[in-house]
């Protein structure tokens, strides 16, 4: 079967095989929003994610469906799912080996979540990672940024995995915030809030199917995108999708515009603009921006982009980008999305 699928999409021209696949990633966003209702907004951006393979930061409360979302999207996607909670006695080793003692009175190594399904592991979710030491965020980087590891004096390759990670926002005891070069490193910082609609929350207090997690995600369908597939795709989407001279300089106004927003006319109210910001968005994170750009436009079934295209991921690609001076910092969750808004407000789109 795997031979005759690979046949028929050889035959296929670059835009056919283009428009299959984007109704593939379409099927998948409808599947995984039966199973997690009131989201569609994040479901669309990972699936953005998953076709730029950039790695995404969830930030939500307890219980607002962030596990059950990622499984819905491992289920979808047709690879192996795991999960490991962030806590300070974890170290790096963990997440590549187990040790016990077996029931022979002899010490035992298992492959820890990491290297436990091997090339099959398409999504890792560490959960409350900032309760983890620098030294697990160290190998998390070197896992997000190479998708590989050594051990056992060899190296472990992860071709297709996607990394989410979830940050703790109530409890800040025995926290490790992770550094700006590790934030970095995320595609994407994603909210995960309840959903406002009344009956989308009464659905979820009382519709049964959404008590039973496993019964719930083995109703998806399985493999939808086929995850092995995706790396290859991506860079056609990206190639495909072309930018003109106007929307290029609109991109490189934004930039500017993060790093030194009083040039621009940027204002933001009981704010000193010269002593607000202390770096802006990096290189790597506005080449992450039009990566993802080129994918919402291709979803959109276009093969150039639009201001909107960049202005519907700026916030969530660049404002964890942005470094303010400590004074300001600790109103970091205030300010950074009215100064995004202000950014995309105050910079003229073509």
């Amino acid at each position: 079967m795997a031979r005759v699928r690979a046949t028929w999409m050889d035959t296929m021209t670059s835009a056919e095989l283009l428009t299959d696949w984007r109704h593939r990633a379409l099927q998948l966003q409808n599947a995984i929003n039966q199973a997690v209702i009131g989201q569609e907004d994040s479901v669309a951006k990972i699936t953005i994610a998953l076709f730029a393979r950039g790695h995404v930061m969830l930030e939500g409360d307890v219980g607002v469906g962030k596990t059950t979302l990622l499984r819905a999207v491992a289920r979808t996607l047709g690879g192996a799912y795991e999960r490991i909670e962030g806590t300070i006695d974890l170290m790096p080793n963990d997440l590549i080996y187990h040790t016990y003692i077996g029931e022979d009175g002899k010490p035992r190594v298992d492959p820890g979540p990491l290297l436990k399904h091997g090339e099959a592991l398409s999504i890792f979710f560490f959960n409350e990672v900032n309760r983890a030491r620098p030294q697990v965020h160290s190998l998390l980087l070197r896992v997000m940024a190479e998708r590989s590891v050594s051990a056992f004096n060899r190296t472990y390759a992860f071709p297709y995995l996607q990394v989410f990670a979830d940050r703790n926002r109530v409890e800040k005891e025995e926290t490790f915030e992770m550094p700006s070069a590790a934030r970095d490193r995320f595609l994407m910082e994603l909210r995960i809030e309840l959903p406002e609609d009344p009956e989308l929350r009464t659905a979820l207090m009382f519709d049964p199917r959404f008590h039973q997690v496993d019964a719930l995600i083995a109703q998806l369908p399985e493999a939808v995108v086929p995850y092995r597939e995706i790396a290859a795709l991506a860079p056609q989407i990206q190639a495909s999708i072309q930018a003109s001279p106007a929307l290029q300089t609109y991109a490189l106004e934004l930039w500017q515009a993060t790093r030194r927003p009083q040039d621009y006319g940027v204002r933001l109210d009981d704010v000193d603009m010269e002593e607000l910001v202390l770096a802006g968005a990096s290189a790597r994170g506005m080449s992450m921006l039009l990566r993802a750009a080129r994918v919402h436009a291709w979803l959109d079934d276009r093969d150039y982009l639009i201001p909107e295209d960049i202005q519907a991921l700026f916030h969530e690609v660049i404002g964890h980008r942005i470094f303010l001076t400590p004074v300001y910092e600790l109103q970091r969750e205030q300010l950074i999305p009215r100064l995004t808004r202000a950014i995309l407000a105050q910079i003229a789109a073509p």
